[in-house]
């Protein structure tokens, strides 16, 4: 099979993830190139109607790591979702906690210039994780590891030192209101689909 087909057949059997990561390219592409056009896409509380702008801001990525890292996550915490329950649920999923997670940056940092699908990946990661333990199933879990190191990275956003020594900024708003987001989001499918089960 060529690398064309293979990404075609990804692109089918995750129509959401493929929509996002477009999305995602083409606000990395307006924020190095077009940035005027990308400033209109940042979130500056809720002026003139622009309710939009709420969840825009998820797309904008600042630097092809800011683009690859949040990428990859989204593709395998996001596959996990959609592959088991659909694209409209991954896709409210990252509605919901994309919004919360931007207002919780906004109002964290009193900044419009924030931006990055990191908020709704910490959202997915917590899902996946509290909703695995009320339904365990094994398309949903995740690998070894995995939790232990993004939480030991967004503890290490918190201090600052990423900001010191490399100068990245880092949206602990978004972060941490979209891993609690999620894992109360994980908290009440779970329920749910823990009392259907019985």
């Amino acid at each position: 099979m060529s690398d064309s087909a293979r990404w075609w057949l990804a692109a089918k059997l995750h129509p959401g993830v493929t929509l996002l990561l477009l999305g995602s390219l083409l606000g990395a592409a307006l924020a190095s190139f077009a940035f005027p056009l990308a400033r209109g896409l940042m979130f500056d509380g809720l002026v003139d109607g622009q309710y939009w702008n709420v969840i825009t801001p998820i797309f904008l990525h600042f630097g092809l790591m800011h683009l690859v890292f949040n990428c990859l996550w989204l593709a395998l915490l996001g596959g996990r979702v959609e592959r088991l329950y659909g694209s409209m649920h991954l896709l409210l999923l990252v509605l919901v906690s994309g919004a919360i997670s931007n207002l919780i940056q906004y109002s964290w940092q009193g900044s419009a210039y924030f931006g990055g699908m990191s908020g709704v990946v910490y959202a997915l990661l917590g899902y996946i994780w509290i909703k695995g333990q009320f339904v365990p199933q094994p398309e949903l879990q995740l690998p070894p590891g995995i939790l232990g190191f993004m939480l030991i990275w967004l503890l290490v956003g918190m201090t600052g030192v990423l900001k010191l020594l490399l100068g990245i900024g880092v949206a602990n708003g978004a972060h941490v209101g979209g891993l609690l987001i999620g894992m109360l989001l994980g908290l009440v499918f779970g329920l749910v689909s823990a009392a259907r089960r019985r």
